[in-house]
């Protein structure tokens, strides 16, 4: 596999540019003209830390390593404009298998309205995946950061929580010996592409920043963990119902057979990357209506924003729940 003949096939492989890029992939840089502002963010997969070969496709490594970087975009309420992909290859990865990775990014870029502009090819030791992604707004200040909620906000979150940490227990406990493994049915299968296959809540991230959010983050890492982060860049402190958190179908049955709590599982498992937001109180039905219109997905009211620090997650019966997440370097 020659280095310049891959880049030549990719790019033959890869969807138009869109309006704001006259020149993609190909030159020694892209020429993009973007309008109004721009957000950047930078995001790295690695095989053996945030995928594995032997239970996903190339397409769906290629697929998750551009979602779950347009999900900071997301979190933005951005529009997204244009991903730049650094491929590491091992030896033990085909010309195809790249070609594979390229259409799992290539449907994403399509549905998500995203132009592949350019990017780099190197040798690495392991299948690795860095991508940076441009998104967009008419101003500056039609971003949302993580730094506005302010006390009296309603904390809420889209979707559902806990399948893609599910989803991670049954890959790891299933092997064809594995008698104990549960059973592979519709259920798992859509906790097991919550981890493999996620999907970036762009128009429910556009939807809550046209209906007033005040702060915004995508839950990568865990409930727990990124709410503290959107409470101590806010310098709040954010109260949440644990019985209020929206379980997907499945986390319940799939803690109980691995001995864990549905709820730590949901807190702290982290890969769901849905969109954890503060709204005013007199916004949260409006947005709720336009989130489901928009982007299909349910808004759910899971605390509130209160003056002070930290994060306290309280349990149905009394007592509290450690907000943890997942640490990169841990």
């Amino acid at each position: 596999m020659g280095e310049f003949d891959l880049l030549r096939r990719m790019r033959e492989r890869l969807p138009p540019p869109g309006p704001r890029v006259p020149l993609g992939s190909g030159d020694d840089a892209a020429i993009a003209v973007p309008g109004g502002a721009t957000a950047t963010s930078v995001d790295a997969l690695v095989d053996g830390v945030h995928f594995r070969r032997e239970w996903s496709s190339a397409k769906q490594i290629g697929a998750k390593a551009l979602a779950v970087a347009l999900s900071d975009l997301a979190a933005m309420g951005a529009e997204p404009g244009e991903a730049y992909v650094v491929l590491g290859v091992p030896t033990d990865l085909d010309e195809d298998g790249c070609m594979e990775l390229l259409d799992g990014m290539a449907r994403v870029a399509e549905e998500t309205g995203t132009t592949l502009a350019g990017g780099d090819v190197t040798r690495a030791p392991a299948l690795t995946l860095a991508v940076t992604v441009v998104g967009h707004a008419e101003r500056p200040e039609d971003f949302v950061t993580r730094s506005g909620a302010r006390p009296g906000d309603a904390l809420v979150v889209t979707g559902e929580l806990g399948g893609a940490a599910s989803g991670l227990l049954l890959l790891e406990r299933s092997s064809p010996s594995d008698n104990d493994s549960p059973p592979v049915g519709s259920m798992s299968d859509g906790l097991i592409a919550r981890q493999v296959e996620p999907r970036p809540r762009l128009a429910a991230g556009r939807a809550l920043a046209e209906a007033g959010a005040t702060a915004m983050i995508d839950l990568s890492d865990g409930l727990g963990g990124d709410a503290s982060h959107l409470a101590e860049a806010s310098g709040v402190g954010l109260r949440i119902d644990a019985a209020a958190l929206p379980l997907a179908p499945g986390v319940t049955e799939v803690a109980a057979t691995a001995g864990r709590d549905p709820l730590s599982t949901a807190v702290s498992g982290g890969e769901d990357y849905e969109l954890l937001a503060a709204l005013p109180p007199e916004r949260l039905a409006p947005a709720t209506t336009a989130v489901e219109k928009q982007s299909g997905v349910g808004l759910t009211r899971i605390g509130e924003i209160v003056a002070g620090e930290g994060v306290e997650i309280r349990l149905p019966g009394g007592g509290l729940l450690e907000p943890t997440g997942f640490d990169q370097l841990g």
